[in-house]
């Protein structure tokens, strides 16, 4: 199989509800989607289209590319399947690989040993074909070999992105609690910003959700930040051909005149390690930071942005009580302070939400962790309604 001249299934892997939003990404990209599911999106295409989506993506967590799809009873057979494929057309013989899983087989009661499995068919046949091997381990940042195996259908991917997508390279510093990158930008995509009007954060944290604006606005796509992916590590990959697709990214990132983007914390750390994370992302000068309380935060007079707040959810009863002030303040923020405004508040507690005292336009549904989260829309009238 020469994987770089073959069409297969691809299937694009998301954390579990921002599928539309990489959907919609995937569509942008003139790609046509063949199904869509709540982890992932499946289309077809090459290898050379499996570079495209890694470099793109912002809302993706791994790109596989089936190479072999079988039936499989238990490991022995699975063994023996695998040993038959022709994996030095894959992995190169001094390279270094690793496995990773989905197993749902009444006869593995640990995912280890499937992986293991494959392990041995692919060493076994690189001894028997050229009488040597490749090195083989944990780490994510070669060649990657997943296998999915649900009952007895089985199905071998190249993981053509290795270390997940969902982080985009540039929190090098995290700070407290952080909200995942891909998760960031896809409930960006969820609200109303056109990418040009002003974005107001105040409890910014480590600075994501700026950040992630930031990059939207501009339209620097996260393969800027990253130099290495699980494809660059297969037989017959063309380093100049993904340069090609480096340089016109580069070339499509855009100015955006006037471009106003606060974020705030009263956190003098968090504004720190957020001004950090924004130069290492390139955005440093869109965003305006500030060390204040929330409701201090600089708001544009007569402009209709929006504001996005992710305050804690409280997990401990003494906090949660603590937190039904701060949700209310929030709410006075949001009334008082920000008219003409859509307001955006992601919370894992609906209980504490109800504190904000406006009734949400829109409540859109994510997972953050294992947390059911919410995006609250807030209509933000300059005035009455009815005007």
């Amino acid at each position: 199989m020469q994987i770089f001249s073959t069409s297969s299934r691809i299937i694009v892997t998301c954390s579990n509800r921002l599928s539309p939003y990489l959907e919609k990404e995937v569509v942008a990209l003139g790609f046509t989607p063949v199904r869509l599911f709540k982890t992932g999106v499946e289309l077809k295409g090459t290898m050379q289209d499996c570079i495209q989506l890694n470099v793109h993506l912002r809302c993706a967590s791994q790109v596989l590319f089936s190479v072999k799809q079988f039936t499989a009873y238990n490991a022995d057979a699975l063994y023996k399947t695998l040993l038959q494929f022709e994996w030095e057309n894959i992995i190169p013989a001094e390279g270094y690989f690793s496995i990773t899983s989905n197993v749902d087989n009444e006869t593995i009661n640990n995912p280890l040993f499937a992986n293991v499995k494959v392990k041995d068919a692919i060493v076994d046949r690189f001894r028997e074909k050229t009488g040597q091997r490749p090195n083989s381990g944990p780490e994510l940042n070669r060649t990657v070999i997943h296998l999915y195996w649900k009952e007895s259908v089985a199905e071998i991917f190249i993981d053509t992105s290795g270390e997940t997508l969902s982080k985009h390279g540039y929190r090098k510093i995290p700070g407290k609690a952080p909200m995942l990158e891909s998760l960031a930008a896809a409930t960006l995509l969820a609200t109303n910003w056109n990418r040009k009007s002003p974005v107001i954060n105040p409890m910014c944290g480590s600075g994501t959700i700026a950040i992630e604006a930031a990059l939207l606005a501009t339209n620097r796509k996260p393969g800027l930040l990253r130099n290495n992916y699980a494809f660059m590590h297969l037989v017959d990959y063309d380093h100049d051909a993904y340069l090609k697709i480096f340089h016109q990214m580069e070339k499509a990132v855009i100015d955006v005149p006037g471009l106003q983007i606060v974020a705030t914390d009263i956190s003098e750390d968090a504004v720190n390690i957020s001004r950090i994370n924004a130069g290492i992302a390139g955005v440093e000068e869109w965003i305006q930071f500030e060390v204040c309380d929330f409701e201090q935060t600089p708001i544009f007079a007569q402009q209709q942005g929006i504001v996005y707040l992710n305050p804690e959810y409280g997990d401990r009863l003494g906090v949660e009580a603590e937190l039904e002030l701060t949700y209310k303040r929030i709410g006075d923020f949001l009334k008082k302070k920000c008219k003409g405004y859509t307001g955006y508040i992601f919370t894992g507690n609906l209980e504490l939400a109800k504190k904000i005292g406006l009734k949400p336009k829109r409540r859109i549904e994510f997972y953050t962790s294992k947390i059911d989260c919410r995006l609250l829309e807030y209509e933000l009238y300059d005035g009455s309604r009815e005007k």
